[in-house]
């Protein structure tokens, strides 16, 4: 669908990344720049077969260049580049662009239709635009952790680094709408995506509750915060979640489980009454469920209508017949030639063929490609490598750094 839309991608580590790789799993030619040493991503592991695994699902079907933007030869390349592009996304700290010469101003004099989009912490400008960005920092900063894990007890990051997953996606949103626009103006734009920001938007129920209240929403655990019984309930051999948010539901609930007073008694009387009562109500539930399996309480829930489903391991969904109809993992060659798993994007569009997959690129696997593709010659080549534009001939180890403990944007 989006065969034709050229996109300079000078990201790195999740964020940035994740919205090129939406991007080019839409057919876009994605073209990754990256400086001598790599991403960083390709040094933080999982590591499977010499490669890091999360340096592999956000790169698919990309193009990798060396670039060395620090040296005069290697800039004008990366402008060059930029001349001819689409889109170019970046997600260094505001005005690292700026000074590296490759900020939206001077790219957009060379190219005014280009859409230029930039992912950072917090915002182009504003009070806390100087400051780094880990998913972390904006878990904490928005309100997820303080909204999130038992009341009793302390606040807890999520399981996810949603806060960069986020802005990946609203990133790849904003350079659509900003391409569409340009269809009808001719005109580029700068697209300002703040994790900050994206993280909220994310939070859409957590905004929405305090817009209307002027409350902080609490921590209430696995449950949903105003409605009952909707969370996670124990069974004998583990945990299972049901979804009750109307009379009828509860009515079929409270028969299903053998106990249909429950529906005439006032403290269940309605959706308000469960929830003030939920400590009540999950005994009740749990007396039953106890001496069932999960399985169990599944088949007996769902044969009511009710919305109920087990509690999984990101394992058993990928491994799940549903997961494998819907075709969200997909194998392509791995560094050494062996195959290797990577995520596939979500949206299905009729009428439209998915883009054929490709491996995440090897550092500066396409620099001659590219340069060709440019209209340079061999020796044309030759000079920028000896000056030392297109970096060392040497690919990043994948052991040469440490760990992150949390990822940058």
């Amino acid at each position: 669908m989006l065969a034709g839309i050229r996109v300079i991608d000078f990201s790195r580590v999740l964020a940035g990344p994740y919205c090129t790789a939406l991007l080019a799993d839409l057919g876009a030619e994605v073209i990754k720049v990256e400086p001598p040493g790599g991403d960083d991503y390709r040094a933080i592991g999982p590591f499977a077969d010499g490669e890091s695994g999360l340096f592999r699902a956000m790169n698919r079907n990309k193009q990798s260049i060396v670039i060395d933007l620090k040296t005069e030869a290697g800039l004008a390349l990366a402008r060059s580049l930029c001349a001819r592009a689409d889109v170019v996304v970046e997600n260094f700290r505001p005005g690292v662009a700026d000074k590296l010469g490759i900020g939206y101003a001077t790219l957009q004099a060379d190219n005014p239709g280009l859409v230029y989009a930039s992912v950072s912490g917090f915002g182009q400008t504003g009070p806390e635009s100087h400051r780094p960005a880990y998913d972390i920092i904006l878990q904490a900063m928005c309100g997820l952790m303080d909204a999130t894990g038992a009341p009793d007890g302390p606040p807890t990051v999520l399981g996810e680094a949603v806060s960069d997953v986020v802005s990946g996606l609203f990133a790849s949103w904003g350079i659509l709408a900003a391409l569409l626009a340009r269809q009808r103006s001719g005109k580029g734009t700068h697209v300002d995506v703040s994790m900050f920001d994206a993280t909220l938007g994310l939070s859409a129920t957590l905004v929405a509750r305090y817009a209307a209240t002027g409350e902080a929403p609490r921590r209430v655990g696995n449950r949903h915060p105003s409605s009952a019984p909707f969370g996670a309930f124990r069974a004998a051999d583990g945990f299972y979640v049901v979804a009750v948010l109307n009379n009828k539901l509860f009515q079929a609930l409270a028969g299903a489980i053998g106990q249909p007073a429950l529906a005439a008694d006032p403290r269940f009387a309605n959706d308000p009454a469960r929830c003030a009562h939920e400590a009540d109500l999950r005994a009740c539930i749990e007396h039953w469920s106890a001496t069932r399996t999960v399985a169990q309480v599944n088949r007996v829930l769902g044969a009511a209508g009710i919305p109920v489903a087990p509690i999984r391991n990101v394992r058993q969904a990928l491994e799940s017949e549903l997961a494998a109809h819907r075709g969200l993992l997909a194998e392509v060659a791995g560094k050494h030639g062996s195959l290797a798993r990577v995520p596939t994007q979500p949206v299905k569009f009729s009428g439209q063929h998915a883009a054929p997959l490709r491996p995440a690129p090897a550092l500066g696997q396409d620099t001659d490609t590219i340069l060709r593709a440019l209209g340079l010659g061999p020796l044309q080549v030759q000079a920028l490598r000896a000056g030392g534009a297109l970096g060392p001939d040497t690919a990043l180890a994948p052991h040469d750094k440490p760990e992150l403990e949390n990822h940058h944007a």
